[in-house]
């Protein structure tokens, strides 16, 4: 017997719950949802601009590195031209008249920013192409008390020479600018010249 108002039992559900996500609800969401969305795939599309920007910039630098002189060549005597005449003395002393016997001649200058980079390249391609020692000429322009760090790197894989600027050797090969590479055939005339020597030819068997 249930006295009046007496419950039945326990009630298990309470009354029904209206959810916070209501129609109104549902659409803010979906408005949110879109435009995180949007706001992300702007995001990523700006990351993929920036780096675009980077690597053109990066290649940009290295095109105008490449192309420092739009002017004349660095070594202004032609292909097929021999060289001017020169007498100088090497570091160690030994007396060079000519190019005759030379392979190549490289031109430093301790006022260039970009010599130092173009040093281990420049030894790069002695050693890949077996050039000798004495078959090689670095010449260093600057002033005389200007200490040159890469000197003595020059002068364990090259005959070395220093002179101020618009020296003998500077002037016989016509330099226009540094760093200034040339390649001699055996009989001493221009084979090939660039400002760097990764881009030059093998040179040809004496």
């Amino acid at each position: 017997m249930l006295w009046p108002g007496a419950s039945t039992g326990p009630q298990l559900f309470g009354p029904p719950v209206r959810s916070v996500f209501g129609p109104m609800n549902g659409e803010v969401m979906v408005v949110l949802t879109g435009a995180l969305v949007v706001v992300g795939a702007l995001c990523l599309l700006d990351l993929l601009l920036t780096f675009g920007v980077i690597r053109r910039l990066r290649e940009h630098t290295a095109l105008l590195s490449e192309r420092r002189y739009d002017g004349p060549p660095v070594v202004g005597v032609n292909v097929g031209e021999t060289p001017g005449a020169f007498a100088v003395v090497t570091a160690d002393g030994a007396p060079l008249s000519g190019p005759a016997g030379l392979r190549m001649v490289a031109f430093f200058s301790s006022f260039c920013s970009i010599c130092p980079e173009r040093v281990p390249t420049f030894l790069d391609y002695l050693r890949a192409n077996h050039v000798g020692r004495d078959a090689v000429l670095a010449v260093v322009v600057g002033p005389a008390d200007e200490p040159v760090p890469y000197l003595d790197q020059l002068a364990a894989a090259a005959l070395v020479c220093t002179e101020p600027d618009g020296g003998a050797l500077a002037q016989a090969f016509k330099v226009a600018g540094f760093p200034a590479f040339c390649l001699l055939g055996s009989d001493g005339d221009v084979l090939a010249t660039s400002y760097d020597p990764a881009m030059l030819p093998e040179p040809v068997a004496a």
